[in-house]
């Protein structure tokens, strides 16, 4: 099992969410629902990143970190080759 940090895009306004999860695509589908209080006004929600992490510690430490990225260092991690988005 795997342990995740996401990051979303807003379809609508295009600013970005991060978040960490152990199944990205449920995670969208609950963002997307409008299950998440948070989230729900700024639908429809896409994918842009994944990033897999071997613990949940790494990742929770990782979110933690990227939540505090400004837009241009969210669009150099998008495009690295660490967001194995593309692979899932």
């Amino acid at each position: 099992m795997g342990y995740y940090v996401y990051i979303l895009q807003s379809e609508v306004d295009q600013t970005f969410y991060k978040g960490f999860t152990e199944n990205p695509t449920q995670r969208l589908l609950q963002h997307n629902n409008g299950e998440m209080i948070y989230s729900s006004r700024k639908m429809p929600w896409r994918i842009v990143c994944v990033l897999e992490y071997p613990s949940k510690k790494e990742a929770l430490i990782a979110e933690r970190k990227i939540k505090k990225y400004v837009n241009s260092r969210l669009l150099v991690l998008i495009n690295s080759v660490k967001n194995i988005y593309i692979d899932l």
